[in-house]
């Protein structure tokens, strides 16, 4: 096999292969970005922003949307 002829792979260390990638979902105002560990990074869709970018430990998709809405529900007086 001729070098040109080689298949060239390009992995990034971090970042999941296609098969493993997921999909980033959309909740309340805030983009939630799965990651390589099994965490996620919540981060606002738009500025300015009411609460900063945060990271969650692996959790199901349910937990982190709860964890996003009581965030929301601790910047608004009772």
């Amino acid at each position: 096999m001729a070098p040109a002829d080689r298949r060239v792979t390009l992995e990034h260390p971090g970042r999941p292969q296609p098969a493993q990638e997921r999909s980033v979902v959309r909740y309340r105002g805030f983009v939630l970005i799965p990651q390589p560990d099994l965490g996620w990074l919540i981060r606002p869709e738009r500025s300015p922003m009411k609460i900063l970018p945060f990271r969650v430990p692996p959790n199901s998709l349910s937990d982190v949307k709860a964890l996003v809405d009581w965030r929301l529900g601790q910047g608004q007086p009772n």
